[in-house]
């Protein structure tokens, strides 16, 4: 019959009343984010001001300060797409390469004769031998740099291409190294952007892959794309260089693995350097804005051990000569080598302010992008419109609630308020879940939520309708009420499943403000099921305690 256990009644009550719990900070959102910010702070930096400890007194610790996320479209900020440069890795590839192979052959000079790299397309190394008679041994010695791919689609298969002509060897990545190059490029880019976002404290940026060589980034609370593109743009690719000769002539003369770069703080004058780096950035360890010794800005920075050793190595063997500081194809400073310097740490200074010296620093922190990007579409959104986005939004919501709320009322009475108390409580669960769960609120979330609010009285208007059925057919108002329940069910569950193997389709195939939408679609069914089927059946049940009453109008 009509009953509901004393345990499930409790515990009905229970996720009802933990719901409003959780969902309570979304209503002081400022107060809680100031809060939280402080917490994270002093957790960060372990250091408590009075300034910080009154932010964190600002709302209890011992309440919930999960908040629901405001995506880019409500709190404002930056969007990007960017495209990365896949082939130029290959070309990067290919040019540290030519250095090993330059030594290995030149210790067999006696059977391969003049070695030397000729001009080839970029992402290909060309070398010819003077002995036509020693080409297999050459291919021998080039294919020992070429080892097996690791992935699951070029398994078997080797990273080189090596083919011969006459007396030179082309070499080049094989097909199936490219696409794993391809696969471990993006994932590193996507890596490194994150934690270059990460570096600057924003909120609940969205970092995500799209396509194959494509990155979306969302970071709400950044005042435009220009200071994101300025944060992730650049590529930061530090390296210490050889200096060959300086000049004037940007066209100047450079051989083959050489290359031209034009100096950061002297306009008209050009370094050529060789391309093959003595140390690069990855070697980096730490990277700090500092002074230098005229009190101008500058960074410090230190090796790992690897690093520490080879630029020792190199500082020692040439002293008295300039080496290159080269931040992505400029040289930033040429100092000359006074003694030898073993201790891993250096300073890069030059015509920089404090604001791009720390930038600089946050840049070195990260790491180097592996390659460089393009920004084929850029938004930004301005806080005012996402505060208009989210007044409307929230309008649209309460608009919905209340106009599904009267005509519950209207057509079921008593009962109708029961729904449309159910529905309520089911936007209060909603927002608990997300707060719980961190999850974003977006436009198309918000829309979601609206929808649930519509689709959520479909299982009381199913369950009312079948209660009028028997109470048209006679049976008393217990039984009417009881058995409208149970022949409702099977509707209700088969209407609620198609809904959400829509969404689960939504949300593992769409991306951005579909995935956002199916999120909070889902939720919204879990929790409107809830409330539809136990929260009204025991709020039906207490009135009956309550009333006892012999007929039912409905």
């Amino acid at each position: 019959m009509l009953q509901i256990d004393r345990w499930k009644r409790i515990l009905i009550i229970g996720i009802c009343v933990l719901g409003m719990f959780y969902a309570l900070p979304n209503l002081f959102y400022s107060r809680v984010e100031v809060h939280n910010d402080a917490v994270k702070t002093i957790e960060q930096t372990g250091a408590e001001t009075p300034e910080l400890i009154d932010e964190r007194a600002g709302w209890p610790n011992w309440m919930p300060s999960g908040l629901v996320n405001l995506g880019l479209d409500l709190r404002g900020g930056a969007h990007l797409l960017a495209e990365v440069h896949l082939e130029d890795v290959y070309k990067s590839r290919m040019d540290s390469l030519w250095p090993e192979l330059r030594r290995d052959m030149s210790a067999e000079r006696e059977t391969l004769g003049a070695i030397r790299r000729v001009s080839s397309p970029d992402g290909t190394l060309r070398i010819e031998i003077g002995e036509p008679a020693g080409i297999n041994r050459a291919v021998e010695i080039v294919r020992s740099y070429s080892s097996p791919v690791t992935s699951l689609t070029g398994a078997g298969q080797s990273s080189l291409s090596i083919r011969t002509e006459g007396n030179a060897i082309l070499v080049q990545l094989s097909d199936a190294e490219k696409t794993a190059s391809n696969d471990r490029t993006v994932q590193q880019s996507l890596e490194i952007i994150r934690r270059r976002v990460d570096e600057v404290g924003t909120r609940e940026p969205t970092i995500m892959r799209q396509g194959a060589d494509r990155i979306l980034i969302q970071v709400p609370g950044i005042g435009s794309a220009e200071e994101l593109k300025a944060l992730i743009g650049t590529t930061a690719r530090l390296t210490f260089n050889s200096v060959v000769s300086t000049g004037t002539d940007p066209d100047g003369p450079a051989d083959v693995g050489q290359v031209v770069l034009p100096a950061a703080d002297q306009p008209g004058f050009y370094y050529t350097i060789e391309t093959s780096p003595v140390v690069t950035g990855e070697e980096l360890t730490d990277a700090m804005p500092a002074t230098d010794q005229n009190g101008m800005p500058a960074v410090d920075f230190r090796f790992n051990p690897t690093g520490a050793r080879k630029f020792g190595n190199y500082t020692a063997a040439n002293v008295g000569q300039p080496f290159a500081i080269v931040l992505d194809d400029e040289v930033i400073s040429a100092p000359v080598i006074r003694q030898a310097i073993t201790g891993g740490s250096g300073q890069i200074s030059g015509s920089m302010n404090f604001e791009e010296a720390s930038r600089l620093a946050v840049l070195l922190r990260a790491g180097a992008l592996p390659t460089e990007l393009t920004f084929l579409e850029e938004r930004t959104v301005g806080p005012e419109l996402g505060q208009d986005s989210i007044d409307a939004g929230s309008l649209s919501a309460i608009i919905a609630t209340v106009a599904v709320a009267i005509y519950m009322v209207l057509s079921y009475g008593l009962f109708g308020v029961f729904a449309a108390t159910s529905v309520i409580i089911n936007v209060v669960l909603i927002l608990s879940a997300m707060s719980v769960m961190g999850a974003t609120l977006t436009l198309p979330g918000i829309a979601g939520i609206v929808l649930t609010v519509g689709t959520a009285v479909d299982a009381n208007v199913i369950i009312y309708e079948r209660i009028r059925e028997e109470l048209r057919a006679g049976k008393r108002v217990v039984r009417a009420i009881n058995d409208g329940f149970n022949e409702a069910m099977s509707a209700i569950i088969d209407a609620n499943v198609t809904t959400f193997i829509a969404a689960a389709v939504m949300f593992f195939l769409g991306s951005g403000p579909v995935k956002g939408f199916a999120v909070t679609l889902t939720i919204g069914l879990v929790t409107s099921v809830f409330t539809a089927i136990f929260l009204t059946r025991l709020m039906i049940i207490w009135w009956i305690e309550w009333r006892k009453p012999k007929e039912l109008i409905l």
